[in-house]
C-alpha cells in the first residue's frame, strides 16, 4: 500500500484555496492534517478577505477539517508575519506534516518566497492548480457547483458594485478588461460557502459594505442559525 504523505493546508476559505483543495483531495495523494489560516487579531477576521472566525470555523465543520489559525496584527511587518508562520509550520514538521499546500496560480515571486521560506524548516510547498488557465478554473469551479460569494474588492480595480456579488458567470461577464478572473493579482477576494465537498452548506446574510484603508471594499457577512434541513451528508 501507497504511503499517503501528511499536509497542511493554507486556506484562506476563498475560490482557489477551494479547488485547490478538491484538486488535491482528488489525488488522493495527500492527507490534509488541517486548514491553516492567517487571520487579523485587530477584527478576528481572515486576512484581506475580511470573513468573520466563526465562519471559517463553520466552513472547516462542513468540510470535516480543523482549523489552525496564526494570528497578526493589522500593521504586521513581513518579519512578524513570517516569525509566526514559521513557529507554527515547524510546530506541524514535528507532528509529521512534510509538505504545505498553497492555491497559487501563476505569481511566480510568490511561489519563490514561498518555497524559500519551507525549505529552511525542512518542508515543501504543493501547488495544486499552478499554471491553471484562470479563466477555464473560474468557470470549472462554478460547473463544479462551488457557491462563494465576493467578500473584498480592490478599488483601484473595481467599484463598490462588485462586492457581495455571488461569483457566477454574471460576475465573470461584467469583469473589466485586465481583471484577472480569480483575482490572482488581489483585485477581489470571496468566500465559498457551498459545493460538491462541503457536507452541508455554511449559512450567512449580507451586513454593511464598509470601506477600509482608503482602498478596500468589505461585505460583512454574519452567521446565521443552521438549517439541519440544509445537511446532505452523515
Amino acid at each position: 500500500m501507497a504511503i499517503v504523505e501528511k499536509a497542511i493546508f493554507t486556506w484562506s476559505g476563498g475560490k482557489d484555496s477551494t479547488i485547490a483543495l478538491y484538486e488535491l483531495e482528488k489525488s488522493r495523494v495527500y492527507e490534509i492534517s488541517a486548514l491553516l489560516t492567517t487571520l487579523n487579531e485587530d477584527y478576528d477576521r481572515v486576512s484581506m478577505h475580511g470573513v468573520r472566525n466563526v465562519l471559517l470555523e463553520q466552513q472547516g465543520k462542513s468540510l470535516g477539517l480543523p482549523i489552525e489559525r496564526v494570528y497578526i496584527t493589522s500593521n504586521s511587518s513581513d518579519g512578524e508575519y513570517e516569525a509566526k508562520m514559521r513557529d507554527k509550520l515547524t510546530h506541524c514538521r514535528s507532528l509529521g506534516i512534510s509538505s504545505v499546500v498553497f492555491g497559487d496560480i501563476f505569481l511566480e515571486d510568490l511561489r519563490r518566497y514561498r518555497e524559500e521560506n519551507l525549505s529552511k524548516i525542512g518542508m515543501k510547498g504543493i501547488f495544486p492548480i499552478w499554471k491553471r488557465d484562470t479563466f477555464e478554473l473560474a468557470n470549472a469551479f462554478i460547473d463544479l457547483g462551488f457557491k462563494a460569494v465576493i467578500t473584498c474588492v480592490d478599488s483601484g480595480f473595481l467599484d463598490k458594485t462588485f462586492v457581495g456579488r455571488l461569483f457566477d458567470r454574471q460576475f465573470l461577464s461584467e469583469l473589466p478588461s485586465g481583471v484577472d478572473p480569480c483575482g490572482e493579482n488581489g483585485e477581489f477576494h470571496s468566500f465559498v460557502y457551498d459545493g460538491p465537498i462541503f457536507r452541508k452548506r455554511v449559512l450567512y446574510k449580507e451586513g454593511e459594505i464598509v470601506f477600509r484603508d482608503n482602498r478596500f471594499y468589505y461585505c460583512d457577512l454574519m452567521p446565521i442559525k443552521e438549517n439541519c434541513s440544509l445537511s446532505r451528508r452523515g
